[in-house]
């Protein structure tokens, strides 16, 4: 019995130790871009672009908009990816580069009849939001 408790007792004090020999990622081997991930609740097609709807904080909502010119590959800004058929979600995964905003992929379902897409109303001016817009900012 003895025996056996020293036994555990020096595996577990191994095991604890092992933490301190854990790899470090070196530098060539570090990436300088990093990315957030939202899941959107609504998407909403316009001719200037799209606006995304996705949660903020428990109950709140926040808004992104993204311009149609950042899907071309003059600008190179987005990417739209179309899910397959299936319950996968829509989202929106934004990359950074050193800090600063790279670009971003939207994943969306192809058929419009989906609950997350919506419609603008045409009487609604949506065009002061796309004005000069360059940069996307995630709010949490």
């Amino acid at each position: 019995m003895r025996t056996l408790i020293i036994a555990l007792a020096a595996l577990t004090l191994v095991l604890s130790g092992a933490p301190l020999f854990a790899q470090q990622i070196s530098p060539e081997h570090s990436s300088e871009y990093f990315y957030e991930n939202v899941y959107v609740e609504k998407i909403y097609p316009s001719r200037l672009g799209y606006i995304l709807q996705y949660r903020k904080g428990i109950n709140g909502l926040a808004r992104m908009y993204i311009p149609n010119e950042w899907f071309t590959d003059a600008a190179s800004k987005g990417e739209l990816i179309y899910l397959p058929p299936g319950n996968n979600w829509p989202s929106v995964t934004v990359y950074f580069k050193n800090g600063e905003f790279s670009h971003l992929r939207l994943y969306v379902h192809r058929w419009r009849g989906h609950e997350t897409w919506g419609n603008v109303p045409l009487n609604v001016d949506i065009t002061p939001y796309f004005d000069n817009v360059e940069t996307v900012k995630l709010e949490f």
